[in-house]
């Protein structure tokens, strides 16, 4: 039984290994690609709409009101980012009933890649709306003594991303492998169940903290502009 599909490699020359962590991610990534030109080649700003089209712009706007709800104002501004986060770690997730598929966020490097994204994305969105200057003050308020919390605090979340998600994604792929080991017929088809809905669980729980962190960024300015938004008289 394979911890991480690290341990599974392909081909190696030297140093450099080509494992299953590597291939299924890009095999996913490959999918969405593939799958988001497949799907849009024929949407229309008609009237006249398919029912395809309608149910891909219900799926969009309920991910635009999530979003809005957890504190982002111009919620299309991040649905590139949080909704693909959301896909890739759902469809790695769904993929699990596929023989032989190993998920890549059973890898810790996966899951550390997708923390880094998130630790990338809350700065690079607090400077995109506030500016450097702003968003770097924001370390050391209300007084300069907070800022290496504030740095740790940026540090320990994203450690704290990663692991999560990979102990909830490798616990449930040993639960399956030690059943199957032990009653080969009816728990692993209700644990690859529960796994299925874990990940989903999973997937929107990580987009959603992405969401709070990206929001945490912004809530100083957005809170600010409210109060002088009220406190203007009205022409």
């Amino acid at each position: 039984m394979r911890l991480s599909p690290d341990e599974l490699v392909f081909w190696q020359y030297a140093f450099i290994k080509l494992n299953a962590t590597i291939v299924y991610t890009w095999g996913l990534m490959l999918v969405l690609v593939i799958g988001s030109i497949v799907i849009t080649r024929r949407i229309t700003f008609d009237l006249e709409r398919s029912r395809w089209q309608n149910l891909l712009e219900m799926i969009v706007i309920s991910i635009n009101t999530q979003i809005e709800q957890v504190g982002l104002r111009h919620p299309e501004r991040y649905i590139g980012f949080l909704g693909t986060l959301f896909l890739l770690l759902a469809m790695a997730s769904i993929c699990t009933v596929i023989p032989g598929y190993e998920p890549p966020t059973g890898s810790l490097s996966t899951t550390v890649s997708l923390a880094l994204c998130v630790f990338i994305a809350v700065p690079y969105f607090g400077i995109l709306d506030q500016g450097l200057a702003r968003y770097l003050k924001s370390y050391v308020k209300p007084t300069f003594i907070m800022l290496p919390f504030n740095i740790i605090s940026e540090i320990s979340r994203t450690l704290a991303l990663a692991v999560r998600l990979f102990g909830n994604m490798m616990s449930g792929a040993m639960i399956i492998a030690i059943l199957l080991t032990i009653t080969p017929f009816l728990f692993p088809i209700v644990m690859t169940a529960l796994g299925l809905l874990t990940g989903m669980v999973q997937a929107y729980i990580f987009s959603i903290l992405a969401a709070v962190y990206i929001a945490a960024a912004l809530g100083k300015r957005q809170a600010k502009s409210e109060k002088k938004s009220v406190s203007s008289p009205a022409v």
